[in-house]
């Protein structure tokens, strides 16, 4: 019988990042349909500064989200109720985004339900594996952010 650390050895990291990751989102967006609202909706709360409001503009980036994307979350997100938007004060041709109460008590949901999951791992991973992992994350990130596994001249070559 093959352990789960023999199953992933044989897999290739992309691989085993892309199905982590689909399991968070999948279990993620099991909680928050209880709720009505989906993983994305979640996110975008709790990226929303819940005193001073968020530019939108800002919130792409922060969340790692396509305009168009986001456009459709945040179209969601004022439907339901969860979310005003408001001339920024200091670019007249901004907008901020704020949260409403129905919005903050959503929000205060979606934090409990990453907290939770936090928890869940720091007590089942020791602090010395979960610090390896990091250190692993931000390599990657590395040598992505920095175009140290395809150069750039090389991906115009082909």
């Amino acid at each position: 019988m093959f352990s789960q650390a023999d199953y992933m050895k044989d897999k290739t990291i992309d691989y085993c990042l892309r199905a982590t990751w689909q399991s968070v989102m999948k279990m993620y967006n099991e909680q928050a349909a209880q709720f009505d609202v989906t993983m994305a909706v979640g996110f975008a709360l709790l990226s929303i500064d819940p005193d001073q409001g968020t530019p939108s503009t800002a919130l792409g980036p922060r969340m790692g989200m396509e305009a168009t994307s986001l456009s459709r979350t945040l179209k969601t997100m004022e439907e339901k109720g969860l979310i005003v938007r408001k001339p920024n004060p200091a670019d007249g041709r901004g907008v901020l985004i704020h949260l409403t109460p129905f919005g903050l008590e959503k929000r205060d949901y979606s934090k409990d339900r990453v907290l939770t999951f936090n928890t869940a791992v720091r007590q089942s991973i020791s602090e010395e594996k979960i610090g390896h992992f990091y250190e692993v994350i931000e390599t990657i990130n590395d040598l992505i952010q920095n175009k140290k596994i395809y150069n750039q001249e090389e991906t115009m070559l082909k």
